[in-house]
This record gives C-alpha cells, sequence and structure tokens, in this order.
C-alpha cells in the first residue's frame, strides 16, 4: 500500500514563455487563497500554540549566548538600549508580518509574499536566503546545543570524549585577521544527533511537535525568570557606570557600539517570523497568526530586557564574552545549585529552536515544491501523519551532517544579511498590495496608516520595517568589507559563493518546473488565435 501522497504536483513547464516574463510571473491573491484551500496539511495549532512557537524559536542561542557577546565587545551596559532598538525594529516588521499572514495564510512566509510582490525570481532569492536564516542557523544552534550537553553531562559525572563534541573542520586565527580553516580530529556526535530527534518529532505531526515544544518553552522561561528573581538583589549598580562605555574605535562601544549590538540582537529576535510559517496549520490563521506574531515578540522583547539587566549589574559587561555568560552570571552569585538549571534550561531551550526552525524550513521547502521551485520530495505528505516527512527527513539530515561537520560560527553574519533581506521585502510587499489591491481589507492592518505620493500609498510602518532592516544590516556588512580590507576574504567568499549556488539551483531546476509558468503557458495557448 502506498503510504505518500502528492500535493499538487508541479506540472510539466514546456512550452515556456518569453525569459524576460518568466522572471518576473507573479501569484495572484487569488491563487494565494485557493493553495491555502488545498494545502493538505492538518489544521491544529491555536493562538497559544503559536504564540509559543515563536516563543520557542526566539529564546535560545540569542539570550544565552549572543547578548554577553553583544554586551562585552559592543555596547556594554547599554546593551539595555540596543534591546530597545532591536525591539523597535523588528516590531515594525511583525505588524507587517501580521497584516500579510492574515491575507495569505500560507505555509511559505517571506517566500510566498515575495511571489505576489516581485515575482518568481525574487521568491526563489527569498526562499534560498531563507535557507541561512532557518536550516544553516539551526546547525549553529545545534552546535551550541554541544556545548551545554556536555557540559550538563560533565555536572553529573559523565565525561564525553572531547572529539564527539568539536566539528571535523575548525577555524583557526590566521595572519592579518584572516581565517583558516583545518581538518581536526573530531565530529561533532552530541550536535549532530539532536536535530535527528527533533526530525522525528516532526514527521510525526505538527501538533505533538507543538505539545513538547510548549513544555520545553514553559521550563526555559521559568528558568530565566528565576534567575531574574534571584539576581536582583546580587545586582551591583556599579557595574552599570558608565552605561555607554567610552568609545574605543569602530563599532567597539559608545553610540555605534549600541547599533551593532542592536545589529546582532536584532537577529536573535527572528523566531517571531517562524510563526508565519504556521499559517497553512492555524485553526484561524487571519486572526491567531497575528497574535501569535505580537504576543511572542513582546514576550521576548521583556524577557531579554529583564536578563540583560541583571546579567550586566552582577558581574562587569567585558567578563560576558564566553560562550556561556549566564554561568559567568550565576558563578558570580555563588548559587551553585542555580547553574545546573541554567544548563538545563540552556539544553531544553535550544532543543525548542531547533524544533521550530526545522519546522520553519520543512514548510518553506513544502511550498517551493508545490510551486516547482524544488523537487516534489519536499511535497510529498505521509498518509497518516499528513507531514511533508521525506523533506523534513532530507532537512533533519543535512542539518545533522552541517552540525557534525562544518564550523557554523563563521557564517553567522551571513545568516544575520540574508534575514535582513527578507525581512526588507516583507515590509515592501504590503506597500505593494495595498497599491495593486486598493479593495482588499486585511483582516489585520497594520497601524499608523499612511500617506499617498502621486496617488501611491506608503505605508508608515513598513517604511519604518525598510528603514531599520537596512540599520541593522549596515554594521554586518561594514564589518565584512573591513575583513576583506584586512586579508580575510572567507566571509565576502562565502556569501559570494552562496549567491552562486543558489543562481545554479534556480536555472538548474527551478527555471524548468515552474508550476506558475507552465500554468501561464497553458493559458496563453488556450487564448491565442
Amino acid at each position: 500500500m502506498a503510504i505518500m501522497q502528492r500535493s499538487q504536483e508541479p506540472l510539466d513547464a514546456s512550452p515556456r514563455p518569453r525569459r524576460a516574463s518568466r522572471l518576473g510571473l507573479r501569484k495572484s491573491l487569488e491563487q494565494i487563497e485557493a493553495e491555502s484551500a488545498s494545502h493538505g496539511l492538518k489544521r491544529s495549532l491555536g493562538a497559544l500554540n503559536l504564540t509559543m512557537l515563536g516563543v520557542g524559536s526566539t529564546i535560545g542561542a540569542g539570550i544565552y549566548v549572543m547578548t554577553g557577546t553583544a554586551a562585552a565587545n559592543y555596547a556594554g551596559p547599554a546593551i539595555l538600549l540596543s534591546f530597545l532598538i532591536a525591539g523597535l525594529a523588528c516590531l515594525f516588521t511583525a505588524l507587517s508580518y501580521g497584516e500579510l499572514a492574515s491575507t495569505m495564510p500560507v505555509a511559505g512566509s517571506a517566500y510566498t509574499y515575495a511571489y505576489t510582490s516581485m515575482g518568481e525570481l525574487a521568491a526563489w532569492i527569498v526562499g534560498w536566503l531563507l535557507l541561512l536564516e532557518y536550516g544553516i542557523s539551526c546547525a549553529g544552534v545545534a552546535s551550541g546545543f554541544s556545548g551545554y550537553a556536555t557540559s550538563l553531562l560533565h555536572d553529573f559525572g559523565l565525561d564525553l570524549p572531547a572529539w564527539m563534541s568539536i566539528p571535523y573542520v575548525q577555524t583557526l586565527p590566521g595572519p592579518h585577521g584572516s581565517t583558516l580553516l583545518q581538518v581536526g580530529d573530531g565530529v561533532n556526535i552530541v550536535g549532530a544527533v539532536a536535530p535527528l530527534v527533533v526530525t522525528v518529532l516532526l514527521v510525526i505531526g505538527v501538533q505533538e511537535s507543538a505539545i513538547v515544544n510548549t513544555l520545553i518553552v514553559v521550563l526555559k522561561v521559568s528558568v530565566l525568570l528565576l534567575f531574574v528573581a534571584l539576581g536582583l538583589k546580587e545586582v551591583h549598580p556599579s557595574n552599570w557606570v558608565p552605561f555607554i562605555p567610552p568609545n574605543e574605535g569602530a563599532f567597539r562601544y559608545g553610540i555605534p557600539g549600541i547599533f551593532r549590538a542592536a545589529s546582532v540582537i536584532f537577529f536573535a529576535y527572528v523566531g517571531f517570523e517562524a510563526v508565519s510559517t504556521a499559517s497553512a496549520e492555524a485553526k484561524n490563521p487571519k486572526r491567531d497568526v497575528p497574535i501569535g506574531i505580537i504576543a511572542s515578540l513582546a514576550a521576548c522583547t521583556v524577557v531579554y530586557l529583564c536578563v540583560a539587566a541583571v546579567m550586566t549589574g552582577v558581574v562587569p559587561f567585558r567578563t560576558l564574552g564566553v560562550a556561556d555568560p549566564l554561568a559567568v552570571a550565576v558563578d558570580a552569585m555563588h548559587q551553585h545549585w542555580l547553574a545546573l538549571f541554567v544548563k538545563i534550561g540552556a539544553v531544553t531551550g535550544l532543543c525548542s529552536v531547533m524544533l521550530v526552525l526545522q519546522y520553519g524550513q520543512t514548510r518553506i521547502f513544502y511550498t517551493m515544491a508545490r510551486d516547482g521551485l524544488l523537487p516534489r520530495m519536499f511535497c510529498t505528505l505521509h498518509q497518516g501523519f499528513r507531514t511533508p516527512w521525506i523533506g523534513t527527513i532530507v532537512v533533519g539530515v543535512a542539518v545533522s551532517a552541517s552540525t557534525a561537520l562544518l564550523p557554523i560560527d563563521i557564517i553567522s553574519d551571513l545568516v544575520s544579511i540574508g534575514t535582513a533581506a527578507a525581512f526588507g521585502i516583507v515590509s515592501f510587499t504590503v506597500i505593494w498590495q495595498r497599491n495593486a489591491r486598493r479593495d482588499l481589507k486585511p483582516p489585520f492592518p497594520v497601524p499608523l496608516g499612511g500617506i499617498r505620493i502621486r496617488g501611491v500609498w506608503i505605508g508608515i510602518v513598513p517604511m519604518l520595517g525598510i528603514v531599520f532592516s537596512l540599520i541593522m544590516v549596515v554594521p554586518l556588512l561594514a564589518d565584512m568589507f573591513t575583513a576583506l580590507v584586512n586579508r580575510n576574504p572567507i566571509p565576502a567568499l562565502l556569501l559570494l559563493s552562496y549567491v552562486v549556488l543558489g543562481i545554479v539551483c534556480y536555472v538548474a531546476y527551478g527555471y524548468r518546473h515552474s508550476r506558475l509558468a507552465a500554468e501561464t503557458a497553458a493559458a496563453h495557448r488556450v487564448e491565442a488565435p
């Protein structure tokens, strides 16, 4: 008996329209609505589940590692201002996501939004960028999980060989600030196992995965709140003076450091975007998805601010530039039992991040495969579980292999650049949609309205989202350029290689198998005299 079914298999794309028209082919809202009604996925997620998905994806590596790094290297105690700036930037994008998700309740997130506004080529580019944001960053989270899990096992008297928690390829500092790669003696088995466990949960079903995620979120948030409650009495106000340390050059402290730290923290918030990838499996997406997006962003902002304030108040900010800054603060509080709880919270918290990131990546690939831009295996549904099981397994194995073999830390800024581009496109899509369909009444419209310039509506919130996306990414590009000048071409080469690989994949497969192109060609044949 067959155990799978095809969900709207891509059609044969021959003959094809002219090349110039192909790159700008757009989906209509009517097509999006039709896909939403026939996607085949099980609708089982309510507003609480969606909020927990967002919180589960956001509160992870950002709070356990990046907050300390940003404070020690860029902002000092003014990391609180960085959080406010990043939170405000994310709010504008989140509101745009809310409007689009309520109008287009499909699984493709920014990929689908780009398909309606800028066409097929732009949609492919966004989908390729989202692979950085979800798939590649998930491997980085798994690497962080490996470090905390190894430390936790040590506390219980189980010491694993070092080779089991380090990747096969490692990075070393080279001359003139360059980064060298070398083959080591390890394979990060500890980190590689975690994505495989997450894969099993996602194959079984999104509802079951959401229940596990909710339990994990409750645990890790409780641990963080316990850290805040016990740490308040250990805070030394002198550690907050000066609140904005003097600038030491480039983006280290001072006002520039605040914005550089914000660019790091901005992308620690990106979990709220994962809520939009669950639109196709939400019970009432037009209401619940905007609620999940805004609620998860608000909850994470409050938790981040509280933890950062206590962390920088308990110990001098310069001591936080380590892989486990929370542990440094806990040790200074002389609460040894709390250190164990923090590590448990970190391990479980990073598991929930991997769960949501892999979930989001599989749903984006699922939508792209339905459109014919990826092989059909990514949209093959299991008959019993109603999940894209083959695509989920492929993504899980790829993430696991990347964790075991690669030094993910050298592409962290590339992930951030890809996320910024996706955020800017989402905000632009709101403006485009409002002008293209003036009769459309979004169930969740962005607030503050907009202005009309020569008949073109320009929303205040979407424009601010675009502006803040640019502000957040400028320091990242500046650092990449500085590395290139200092004879460290690896970040730039990685970005270029990734772009070239995306182009090759689109030309070799997506361009030839596009469902929309096939339907457009068929319509042209029918209309021809």
